[in-house]
């Protein structure tokens, strides 16, 4: 059993990128329990990539706290692809005005592995923004949560917040339970929130089929351009292409897609 505490302050103007892998290196069992807070001070830059790509022996529970401070940005990406139980707990605190706060993952899992996103953004002063997309694709009988909640307390007029969860079944024994949540008690915001789940586009499908390309590799393009938009926002080229890689190799295709 593992319990690293991070504690990381980023100075007044100052950016930060980090990098959190979780890559298991024996099949032994392991219980990783992980606290993050971050403090992203005036006109702080933070920008967070956490990689999860332990085997089916392993469990993390991952809670992650940050607290911004006025005219911040701070992003978090989160890459699950492995792990016998994953649990990822995001908690975005705004303390200031003009603050900007992006929570963004995909998540590729089969077996009977299982991936919980709980998330919360708290908008306490005005003129702020926040914006949430999360990705999953679910095969065998893999389970996923997506448990998201922004609240924006009377203060904070102005708030633009945006929070949403779409998500693929490639099994008819995998599941998804997905809950996005608005609490407001502003009068003057944007606030939006939905979920979509589904299956492959059977159109898409028979069209790249008629083109010649085999039915493994049209899944894996179109389960790939699903997760993509998540993907093209990671601001550091080597993060990118690795993660690509295991993307490729969790959708069982030996694909080179371009960056």
């Amino acid at each position: 059993m593992l319990q690293p505490r991070n504690l990381i302050v980023v100075d007044e103007n100052s950016h930060v990128q980090i990098i959190e892998r979780h890559q298991s290196l024996t099949s032994n069992p392991v219980l990783t329990n992980s606290v993050t807070e971050i403090h992203a001070n005036k006109r702080a830059i933070v920008d967070y990539y956490k990689i999860q790509n332990d085997n089916e022996h392993a469990s993390l529970i991952d809670s992650t706290f940050i607290n911004q401070k006025r005219e911040s940005h701070a992003a978090v990406h989160t890459f699950s692809f492995g792990g016998k139980l994953t649990r990822n707990n995001l908690n975005f605190y705004q303390n200031g005005e003009r603050i900007d706060s992006t929570l963004k993952g995909v998540t590729i899992i089969g077996n009977k592995q299982h991936v919980d996103h709980n998330t919360l953004v708290h908008h306490i002063e005005p003129n702020c923004e926040s914006h949430q997309d999360y990705k999953g694709i679910f095969g065998d009988s893999s389970t996923g949560v997506f448990n998201g909640k922004v609240l924006v307390d009377k203060d904070a007029q102005k708030t633009n917040a945006f929070q949403a969860n779409n998500n693929i079944l490639v099994s008819d024994k995998a599941s998804i339970n997905t809950k996005p949540q608005l609490e407001i008690f502003a009068d003057d915001v944007k606030c939006s929130h939905g979920c979509t789940i589904g299956q492959l586009d059977e159109s898409a499908m028979f069209y790249m089929r008629s083109r010649g390309i085999p039915e493994k590799e049209a899944k894996a393009l179109l389960m790939f351009a699903f997760s993509n938009n998540v993907l093209s926002s990671v601001k550091i080229p080597e993060i990118k292409q690795r993660i690509t890689k295991i993307i490729a190799h969790k959708l069982g295709v030996n694909i080179g897609f371009d960056l």
